[in-house]
């Protein structure tokens, strides 16, 4: 960026700590080192407090003391040891081993994504424990994992949007050295990181942001209170601040692409949007390393802006999550409408988004009641991520029920299915692929008792009218993170099996296939048949034609393939070798089953 010092500590060529730390109306500042040495800080520009020297080493425990108050851990702390009351310690980023430099990160359109949440994807709860099943995910075809959240947060478990502490990696999954061992064990499989990172707030407990400087402004309301300060008075150090993480978590953890948490949560009016302005300073990075990077964006505003290039006035976001197509697809499928389904009737939306991307494109929503959304003609599929379902739509029903609890056998099947057929980057959460029956559930740890109360209560308030039936399970209680561990030992045992060899014969296809892996949204055609519940999905290169047809009705129903080729079934997931039923007789598709067709005459 400039010249203004790196918020935190970190050594230079001569192994010298140093110290920056943003505090604009502090009037004396000091850094304490393993709870002994006070070393005096000198104001600098801008607000920043600064100190060089030799004091301070990796390993060592450091606070900051401002106006001779209680000593506070530093806000842009790499790492905490103790938790998020806890003394900071230094770490010096250049001490990491890597093995990476032939490493080159896909184009979006070959990332096949798999989001995992670190503490319940293995019995270890540790980037380790995902270390050791890297293999499981390298032979189901998987390119790029999505970790959630792993900036500190109390307390050993938590979704991660509790975060306060932006820089530092969560001390009871292996920290800054276990996170990238993890990265630089994944690059030698092949297999890219995406980090879900949260720059819309702030968690509650040990949020000292407040008593450092203006992180936040009253200008705007969120969901979390008071909003991150991305425009008001002193908001050039807080944009920095964020800016800054981004840099760190691709140049010294090599972290290939970042998932922004709700970007429509973030409030700022300036001249040149807070998105924008990373984009400018990841596109600066990679021309200076040579490594490409990727942002992805969580957002639910349906406006092209956000993932428009800057040479089209756009953010310049490289993709996005598109929940329209998960709302479609799972009310297709048989899911209730209500809450945020009531907004979506089924097959004809489906079949619009994969035209469209977007369902509401700039018409009427009744839920919104108003017009909602704007076209997205000009993007292409690889700026859509696309998923029969997340962390968010599994976790935030009341029971975390997964689709293996919801929905049919078969209908998992074709969910499946439909999602790899897309022109979109498909993305699946972790134990989707062998229809893993134990929750996701909501999990904190807190040790504030009035905040886990407040949580308690914000659960039951949210289910008043949604998946409203039965309690809760308390957040608080260790047995609730338990029972959202993947059970691995299930793997070889009949159903779990087949579905796991019909994904991996699914990503395998979507490969194989021109007309599958290439992401052109211009050459694809959809036929609905809403009476039979019927859609048949064309896509085409120029060297090869695809027919997807998915019958989502609890009846067979007839094929009307085009006429104009000789087709052949490339899969149909009512094969018994996927503990199906079997084929149906000749003309046609079994009920909740999806058949691809692919061209035999090129």
């Amino acid at each position: 960026m400039n010249n203004k010092p790196l918020p935190g500590v970190r050594f230079n060529n001569d192994n010298e700590a140093e110290i920056a730390v943003w505090a604009p109306d502090a009037k004396k500042a000091a850094v304490i080192v393993n709870d002994q040495a006070s070393l005096d800080l000198s104001r600098s520009d801008f607000g920043y407090w600064t100190l060089t020297t030799g004091k301070l080493q990796p390993g060592h425990r450091y606070q900051f003391k401002l106006d001779d108050k209680q000593p506070l851990p530093d806000p842009a702390s790499l790492s905490q040891p103790d938790g998020v009351h806890g003394s900071s310690m230094a770490i010096d980023t250049r001490d990491f081993e890597w093995t990476d430099n032939q490493w080159q990160n896909p184009p979006l359109d070959d990332y096949i994504i798999y989001e995992l949440h670190t503490g319940t994807f293995s019995s270890d709860g540790t980037f380790e424990g995902i270390t050791k099943k890297l293999d499981h995910l390298k032979q189901l075809g998987i390119t790029a994992i999505e970790i959630m959240p792993v900036a500190q947060f109390p307390g050993g478990r938590n979704w991660g949007y509790d975060g306060v502490f932006t820089y530092a990696v969560q001390n009871t999954y292996g920290g800054a050295e276990g996170l990238a061992k993890l990265v630089d064990a994944c690059h030698q499989q092949g297999i890219a990181v995406i980090l879900d990172v949260v720059y819309n707030h702030f968690g509650p407990e040990g949020n000292y942001f407040g008593s450092y400087g203006p992180y936040f402004t009253g200008k705007y309301h969120t969901p979390w209170g008071d909003a991150l300060n991305f425009d008001d008075a002193w908001c050039d150090e807080v944009r920095r601040y964020f800016i800054e993480n981004v840099l760190m978590w691709f140049r010294d953890f090599h972290i290939d692409a970042l998932r922004l948490d709700a970007v429509h949560a973030i409030k700022d009016f300036s001249p040149k949007h807070i998105l924008k302005e990373i984009k400018e300073n990841v596109d600066a990075l990679m021309a200076q390393t040579g490594r490409k990077h990727h942002l992805i964006i969580e957002f639910d505003l349906n406006d092209p802006l956000y993932i428009d290039p800057i040479q089209k006035r756009g953010y310049g976001m490289d993709a996005q999550w598109i929940d329209e197509f998960h709302h479609a697809l799972r009310v297709t499928a048989g899911e209730k409408r209500e809450g945020y389904y009531s907004d979506f009737e089924g097959i004809v939306q489906l079949a619009k988004s994969y035209n469209d991307a977007y369902v509401y494109d700039g018409i009427y929503s009744p839920g919104r009641l108003k017009t909602f959304g704007a076209k997205a003609n000009d993007n292409p599929g690889n700026q859509f991520i696309v998923f029969s379902q997340n962390h968010d739509h599994v976790g935030n029903r009341m029971l975390g029920e997964r689709s293996s609890q919801l929905f049919s056998f078969e209908m998992q099947k074709l969910m499946a299915g439909a999602v790899m057929v897309s022109p979109f980057i498909p993305m699946l959460f972790m134990g989707e692929e062998w229809a893993e029956t134990n929750p996701f559930l909501y999990f904190v740890s807190h040790t504030e008792p009035e905040l886990v109360e407040a949580v308690r209560k914000g659960r039951k308030a949210e289910f008043a009218s949604f998946h409203a039936e039965g309690e809760a399970p308390d957040p608080q209680a260790t047995e609730t993170f338990e029972q959202s561990k993947l059970q691995w030992e299930i793997l070889e045992k009949d159903g779990y099996k087949q579905m796991l060899a019909l994904y991996k014969a699914l990503i395998s296809l979507r490969k194989q296939l021109p007309a599958l892996a290439t992401l052109n949204r211009k050459n694809l055609k959809t036929t609905v048949n809403e009476a039979d519940k019927t859609l048949l999905l064309e896509r085409w290169t120029d060297t090869q034609s695809i027919c997807c047809l998915m019958n989502f009705s609890d009846e067979e129903q007839p094929v009307n393939l085009p006429e104009n080729k000789q087709w052949e079934v490339a899969l149909n997931s009512a094969d018994t070798q996927w503990n199906g039923p079997g084929p149906a007789a000749s003309g046609l598709v079994r009920s909740q089953s999806i058949i691809i067709y692919k061209n035999t005459n090129v």
